[in-house]
């Protein structure tokens, strides 16, 4: 794997400090920081926030504002955009696209 493969898209330029929380992404640990989107916190700890599968392509979010539908996940089960919902300590994150749809 190519060594940037594993870093995020995004690098955290500012605020920095503010307070980290834990959620689950995927089935798997993360952590965001206080204040950040759904959207935020994936592309910053991955490339992408939803990998190719046969339902569509790879997404990693396109108008960031909530218009353009591309950054739907689950969260506990519900669907939401990514862009426009902020990380909660806890809450459950599933990107897969299938199960994600508005």
């Amino acid at each position: 794997m190519p060594e940037d493969a594993a870093r995020g898209q995004m690098l955290r330029l500012v605020d920095r400090d503010r307070p980290s929380l834990a959620f689950v992404l995927d089935g798997a640990p993360a952590t965001a920081c206080e204040g950040d989107t759904i959207l935020t916190a994936v592309l910053t700890a991955r490339r992408r926030l939803a990998e190719a599968n046969a339902v569509d392509g790879p997404r990693a979010g396109f108008c960031l504002m909530g218009a353009c539908q591309e950054c739907w996940v689950a969260v506990d089960g519900k669907p939401l955009r990514a862009c426009g919902t902020l990380v909660a300590a806890g809450m459950r994150v599933t990107t897969d696209r299938t199960r994600a749809r508005g």
